[in-house]
């Protein structure tokens, strides 16, 4: 379909998590550009990275080395990011990023750029920094075709976004059918403030971070009883690209193998029929029937605790050992929450403020127990 005069497919290549050699820390080039031959000769020509993907920029660089360097610059588009609160200190090292991106890219222009991951924690930088303004005076100087933003955060700061910033053009959502309802994420409801005010949309996080591609086994016998052939992966990228107004669906491939299972379902992208909708129905409340912790993160347990501990983050992580089985993952976010929050789940004076306060009646106190005797090392 064609966004912004150009014919683009609904499988987009992201180059967050490229292949990598045995050190670790270096990109597979050889095989990345096997991918990246792949991937254009089914006709897919979005290609997706960010100043802060990689050390040192690796990820540009290696667009630079797979793709620009090797196919006509026509060919092909290129979306990178601006990032205001991770890789810089001032307004003038953020503005400074097209530059470098450009460098490490070795083109003279993106076609897509973006102001990257905002979020209720860095929204305020992008507004102090001015670089809502700066993106249109890149887009005036040529350096840049078209530009947008990746957004993390609730629909109510998306519709304020929107309203105070008409001019960006496209928006980018983390969006799968397992966060379609959940209170952490909102994906549905992000995504249909951005198609009220007519964006086209960006996917990412299809497969959530290849959680989906392996899901819990009753979700994955769901899909296996519709069809043992197809991939879980496939059903959730199809999901995603079946919604109105998605201009491409990113998927961070990291195989050769990745690449053929993707090409060979979006090369010649179907919708999911009505009755592969009803599927993804089943499948997502199979994945809500799941023990887990059903916090809506609405925050009520919050303003009363006197230890300040941030019970949803907390939850949040939990989920993550308690539908997905991802144990080290949910140690991992639990540890960085915990950090930011500079308090543990079990600093918990099990005073019952939060359990009064707690809309779904939840159990937080024994709650907080089980995140401790679980995520805490």
């Amino acid at each position: 379909m064609a966004y912004f005069g150009k014919e683009i497919k609904k499988l987009g290549f992201g180059f967050m998590r490229l292949p990598m050699l045995e050190d670790g820390e270096t990109t597979d080039i050889e095989q990345t550009k096997q991918m990246v031959d792949r991937f254009m000769a089914a006709g897919c020509t979005y290609f997706d990275t960010a100043y802060v993907y990689g050390k040192d920029g690796e990820s540009e660089k290696a667009m630079r080395a797979s793709l620009v360097e090797r196919y006509p610059r026509d060919s092909f588009t290129i979306a990178t990011k601006l990032n205001a609160w991770l890789a810089c200190n001032s307004e003038e090292e953020a503005k400074q990023q097209i530059y470098t991106s450009l460098e490490r890219l070795g083109t003279d222009y993106v076609d897509f750029y973006l102001l990257h991951a905002i979020q209720d924690n860095n929204w305020k930088v992008y507004e102090d920094w001015h670089l809502w303004e700066y993106m249109e005076e890149l887009k005036e100087k040529g350096l840049v075709k078209h530009w947008g933003f990746s957004f993390h955060a609730t629909p109510e700061l998306l519709e304020e976004t929107l309203t105070k910033h008409p001019g960006a053009e496209f928006v980018q959502l983390q969006i799968n059918y397992a966060d379609m309802e959940n209170p952490a994420v909102q994906s549905r409801a992000c995504y249909e403030v951005a198609r009220k005010h007519g964006k086209p949309v960006v996917v990412m996080e299809p497969v959530k971070g290849g959680t989906l591609a392996t899901p819990p086994t009753p979700v994955e016998a769901v899909f296996k009883d519709a069809d043992p052939n197809a991939s879980n992966a496939s059903w959730a990228i199809r999901y995603v690209a079946t919604l109105d107004g998605v201009m491409t669906v990113l998927s961070g491939m990291s195989t050769l193998e990745q690449m053929e299972d993707n090409l060979s379902y979006m090369k010649d992208f179907q919708p999911l029929s009505r009755d592969e909708l009803t599927v993804i129905g089943k499948a997502q409340k199979a994945l809500d029937s799941i023990d887990q912790i059903k916090c809506t993160a609405c925050h009520y347990c919050m303003p009363g605790c006197p230890m300040n501990i941030p019970i949803p983050d907390f939850f949040e992580a939990m989920n993550w050992h308690k539908i997905y089985g991802k144990t080290e993952r949910a140690k991992g976010t639990y540890k960085r929450d915990s950090e930011k929050a500079g308090v543990k789940a079990s600093e918990c004076i099990a005073c019952g403020q939060c359990e009064g306060a707690c809309p779904q009646r939840l159990p937080i106190i024994s709650l907080l127990e089980e995140v401790v005797a679980t995520l805490e090392d």
